[in-house]
């Protein structure tokens, strides 16, 4: 007798429907500040790093990336920001690779996210990431969307926090239609605050979005991570059966029922 057909979503971790993510770019002092307010707020963030710009002022110095980003993710944001398109492609990749491994010697892990210099790329460029460690990179640009992307090397975000941010998260905190996966993603740089004098705009979306039970706050490449642990799940064909090859947990709904799939696991639905 054959099985009947199941309904299977994939969630986020807890069986959670909507993900929350930040972006800062260029290792400003002021994302000190910004920190603060994230952590106050059980927020997580990206923090897209210039290694050979330190010597500027108002910029982190290699030896505070660390502890100021402690809890949150370094990234990859070129050595020096230049503008990328215009760049003949191997010094872009050189760029990026020593950029990786100036970050990497301060962070302790292989650094594999990155935010466009100046929001400038090219197809060729693009197509280049992957083969330098790099699993995804943000665009500039705002989609007024909650949409999960289909590219990661060309990831856009929900909005720059000076553009809709508060109509944005009252939007995205009301999202309560489960069969769907939501994704609001804010960012931008952190010297705009005191240049702006918004300081209070963030701190008033922190709360707003803050530690709620159904939002998942995650840096950008947990996003990525746990989305392709979820696309490598094996399922036999009538839905009983499921494999996990990955080493992190993912969590799926069935017939509206939330089930975890623990990492290196095969299990009976």
């Amino acid at each position: 007798m054959m099985e009947p057909l199941k309904n299977i979503y994939t969630c986020f971790p807890e069986g959670k429907h909507k993900v929350l993510t930040m972006s800062y770019d260029d290792g400003r002092t002021e994302d000190k500040r910004l920190v603060d307010i994230f952590n106050a707020n059980g927020i997580k963030a990206t923090f897209h790093v210039n290694s050979g710009l330190t010597d500027n002022e108002n910029r982190l110095k290699p030896e505070e990336w660390k502890d100021v980003y402690k809890g949150h993710e370094i990234a990859c944001h070129t050595v020096l920001h230049p503008t990328i398109a215009r760049c003949p492609l191997p010094q872009v990749a050189l760029q990026i690779l020593e950029d990786r491994r100036a970050l990497e010697r301060v962070a302790g892990y292989p650094v594999r996210g990155m935010s466009y210099p100046n929001g400038s790329y090219t197809k060729e460029i693009v197509d280049m990431l992957p083969g330098l460690g790099i699993e995804y990179c943000r665009v500039v640009g705002s989609t007024d969307d909650f949409a999960m992307p289909e590219n990661y090397l060309v990831w856009k975000s929900t909005c720059h926090h000076n553009h809709n941010l508060l109509e944005n998260g009252k939007r995205f905190v009301e999202l309560f239609k489960t069969q769907y996966l939501y994704m609001m993603y804010v960012w931008g740089h952190s010297y705009e605050f005191p240049r702006d004098d918004n300081w209070e705009l963030m701190e008033e979306f922190c709360r707003l979005v803050g530690g709620r039970d159904d939002i998942w706050y995650a840096t950008n490449i947990e996003i990525v991570d746990y989305m392709k642990a979820a696309a490598n799940l094996k399922f036999t064909i009538d839905g009983t059966t499921v494999c996990n090859p990955s080493a992190i947990s993912v969590w799926v709904s069935i017939d509206g029922r939330q089930v975890e799939i623990p990492g290196g696991k095969l299990i009976v639905l």
